[in-house]
């Protein structure tokens, strides 16, 4: 769907009906059209217009159907609206956390519904994810607007108040000073730590968020509180008068159920498919990639999106990629010389770094 036929709030609906245009064709996603049902149900220029979720009467739908628009429906019970035309909040995935815990939040249920073995065989269900995942793409295009970004990975297992976790969130806060913005998977662990240093806007309001989060160092074994000093934070900085800015994005999955996302980012992507997020995530890196040190999540990452270095067209430019932790990438987890043996005699070369300390990583991204 093109742009210009979307039409994902009321204000450009009213646009929309007040200079008369043309409704033939248009797509309204995830509007409530009741408060407009009068002029609508007036209207007969609606074939081939297609309207995803939202609210309308009885009424208004059969009439939209009489003159060949397309209606398509929701699941009352899904615990996602497949339609949303926005990413998500933190506060929207962790709702009810204070009063009921984790397992009752809007994405504990998510992914609940996305393991029930009698739902991922129902073709319906099957659609609505889809549907919400394209969603998801659809709205993260439009929240990045073409800003430069430079991906962040590292594994979920990092702890609050370690060196490597402060590390990571200096880099996160360095990254979005220079007017990149930080996109990670959107978990715990380096991912969280570099999404916060993005979003913290000042270095002392950094190093004071990240003394107060090493009192609930893990999500393990209880979410709950990890979560729950992490949006006490999130909103405590964002009623001091954070700049509004879009400087952190997180793009999780609910394929790994055990981790939940993080909450310092200006908007969560979260999908059901791991597949299309990755590539999603990594397409987006257009000023680079850093990876931190990590486990089998980070290690194929690496390899995917050394996939789209290698398979580059000749004599384009690439976005570097750079490896911190030369002993992890060397010994722990060989990954750098299999990129090495990729490399050779081929653009992606001089594309690939390996460093050992994050203060280096500047210096090599697009900025």
């Amino acid at each position: 769907m093109t742009a210009d036929r979307e039409i994902e709030t009321l204000h450009d609906l009213e646009r929309t009906l007040t200079l008369g245009l043309p409704l033939r064709g248009l797509r309204l996603q995830d509007l409530d059209l009741t408060r407009h049902e009068p002029e609508l149900l007036g209207r007969t220029d609606v074939e081939g217009l297609v309207v995803l979720g939202g609210r309308l009467s009885p009424q208004l739908e059969s009439h939209l159907r009489a003159h060949h628009a397309l209606i398509f429906p929701t699941d009352p019970h899904a615990p996602v609206n497949p339609y949303r035309a926005t990413l998500y909040q933190p506060n929207e995935l962790y709702a009810g956390l204070a009063e009921d815990g984790y397992d009752t939040t809007p994405d504990a249920l998510a992914y609940h519904w996305s393991r029930d073995a009698q739902l991922r065989h129902d073709a319906f269900v099957t659609l609505l994810r889809a549907t919400h995942d394209d969603s998801m793409t659809d709205a993260l295009t439009e929240f990045l607007g073409g800003r430069p970004v430079v991906g962040v990975m590292g594994g979920h297992a990092l702890a609050r108040g370690t060196q490597g976790y402060a590390a990571a969130a200096r880099l996160g806060h360095t990254l979005a000073s220079r007017g990149l913005v930080v996109a990670t998977g959107g978990g715990p662990g380096a991912m969280e730590a570099a999404n916060l240093g993005a979003f913290c806007a000042e270095p002392a309001q950094l190093e004071d968020a990240l003394q107060r989060l090493a009192a609930v160092p893990s999500f393990r074994p209880d979410i709950a509180p990890w979560a729950r000093l992490a949006l006490a934070l999130h909103d405590e900085i964002m009623g001091a008068g954070r700049p509004r800015r879009v400087s952190s994005v997180g793009i999780p999955t609910w394929f790994y159920g055990h981790e939940p996302p993080n909450v310092f980012c200006d908007g969560i992507a979260k999908y059901f498919s791991n597949a299309i997020r990755e590539d999603g995530l990594l397409a987006r890196c257009t000023a680079g990639l850093v990876v931190l040190e990590g486990a089998a999540g980070t290690v194929q990452e690496v390899f995917q999106a050394a996939t789209r270095l290698y398979y580059a067209v000749e004599g384009s430019e690439l976005p570097p990629m750079v490896m911190v932790g030369a002993r992890h990438w060397t010994e722990v987890l060989p990954v750098w010389p299999a990129l090495q043996a990729l490399a050779h005699g081929h653009g992606m070369a001089g594309a690939l770094h390996l460093v050992d300390d994050v203060d280096e990583v500047p210096a090599l991204l697009r900025t």
